[in-house]
């Protein structure tokens, strides 16, 4: 077996789950420094109205990422399923229906977004003040949506292997890029927003065309040979049904995000921009659970295609517990040291006072959120791509438009902290419902053995 593989069909649980979440979690976060390095460095070089233009775009920036997120999930299942049962054709035809789909799917995103960006700002409530600023700052993203497609599928593919380390390593020398184009033309060229969105797609630009240099250097199943590049009809059906509910998922979550945006940016400047800090910070937080519910995903898959059914019933608690864990150790750790870390994007005491209003809400409970996600990826790992979806739109997408359509309207609840709140009680009653889909198909499994 390939140094970059890590076959988790065997072997201790804890220690193949660590070996495989902890080079995850470190990608994530490199990854999440590309946004983390644009609101600091326009927050402080900027000034708060270009902070705020940034923070405005972020919903919609996330809702997209979760939809190459969920897209790419189809593609590291069927990989890593057919990984376990070491069917290297189906795995190639995998690979180079993913690489079809990225490209075709990012060229499409693309053209709408150059076309519907400002559309979409007003449609978000954006205020007049950071219209202009948060519309050139999407477009420019926009521009560089294909090469985040492709590296979300390329590493997806790698992942499927339980490669996880030479994505770590792209991300790192990209975070490091993006990190000296935001100084350079921000700091340098005074290209304000326009210069952290250029910042951004340049990295994102090099760190896909280092995953596809990776996938060619293969000289196993994953290899891609760009004359074989071609939609496998089967493989592109067996993808979409696990990817694109995965996707909507994502998008679905991401859909109450930009409302409950669009109600944040009612309060003003300060509020935009301190929450934008806090969500910045809060994304690392998710990340760090997210290491353990990718590496439940791929545990699952694999084991799914060996035949492993005992295994799945014993990892699935491990990954809960490590997630729960994790999510309460740094979310504490987050709180206590909130008005440091928000300093690290803003100067202005008002922005962080906004900021530490929603830490106090959503960082002690986040753990919730990352307990959601891992019952909701065992489920889909195991092949069940409907169930996290209707999970999902019940439990988030659903509640959340009612809290805020309704509850949020009351005179005395149209506060800041009535549209956080919300975000606990979802995770709480999404995790329920995630539960109770778990247990049902986990007896299904046990009536296999």
């Amino acid at each position: 077996m390939s140094k970059n593989q890590i076959n988790m069909t065997k072997g201790p649980i804890l220690g193949s789950l660590l070996k495989f979440s902890i080079p995850v979690i470190c990608s994530n976060f490199l990854q999440l420094l590309f946004n983390a390095a644009d609101v600091a460095v326009v927050g402080r070089f900027a000034g708060d109205a270009s902070l705020a233009a940034v923070g405005s775009s972020t919903s919609l920036i996330n809702l997209l990422i979760n939809l190459f997120i969920g897209l790419s999930i189809g593609t590291n299942v069927i990989a890593a399923k057919n990984f376990g049962a070491k069917n290297d054709g189906k795995i190639q035809k995998t690979v180079h229906t993913s690489i079809v789909i990225s490209l075709v799917c990012g060229v499409c995103i693309t053209l709408l977004g150059l076309l519907l960006s400002r559309q979409i700002l007003i449609r978000m409530n954006t205020i007049e003040e950071v219209l202009p600023l948060s519309t050139i700052y999407l477009r420019i993203y926009f521009s560089g949506i294909t090469a985040t497609m492709v590296y979300n599928f390329g590493s997806a593919l790698l992942r499927a292997k339980g490669d996880t380390k030479r994505p770590l390593y792209i991300l790192f020398s990209a975070g490091v890029l993006n990190l000296a184009m935001n100084l350079l033309f921000v700091v340098g060229f005074k290209l304000n927003v326009a210069g952290v969105a250029w910042a951004t797609v340049i990295s994102q630009t090099y760190s896909a065309v280092f995953v596809i240099v990776l996938l060619v250097r293969e000289t196993d199943a994953f290899h891609l040979d760009f004359k074989k590049l071609a939609l496998d009809r089967e493989s592109f059906i067996e993808i979409i049904k696990i990817g694109l509910p995965a996707g909507l998922q994502g998008v679905m979550f991401s859909i109450s995000n930009v409302q409950i945006q669009s109600s944040i940016n009612l309060f003003g400047t300060a509020l935009i921009a301190g929450n934008s800090a806090a969500c910045s910070l809060e994304d690392f937080l998710y990340q760090i659970m997210n290491g353990f519910t990718a590496g439940t995903l791929t545990f699952c898959s694999q084991n799914i295609g060996a035949g492993n059914i005992s295994r799945i019933r014993k990892e699935v608690p491990v990954s809960v517990l490590c997630t729960v864990f994790a999510g309460l150790l740094f979310g504490s750790l987050f709180f206590i040291f909130g008005r440091q870390l928000l300093s690290i994007y803003t100067s202005n005491p008002d922005v962080i006072k906004a900021g530490r209003s929603r830490m106090v809400v959503t960082y002690l409970t986040i753990f919730i959120c990352g307990v959601m996600h891992c019952l909701g990826n065992s489920i889909r790992g195991i092949g069940h791509s409907v169930m996290p979806v209707v999970s999902i739109m019940l439990g988030c997408c659903v509640f959340r438009v009612f809290w805020i359509a309704v509850v949020f309207q009351i005179e005395q609840f149209h506060t800041p902290f009535t549209i956080f709140v919300s975000y606990p009680i979802s995770w709480i009653i999404t995790a329920i419902v995630n539960l109770i889909f778990f247990l049902y198909y986990n007896r299904q499994l046990e009536q296999k053995i």
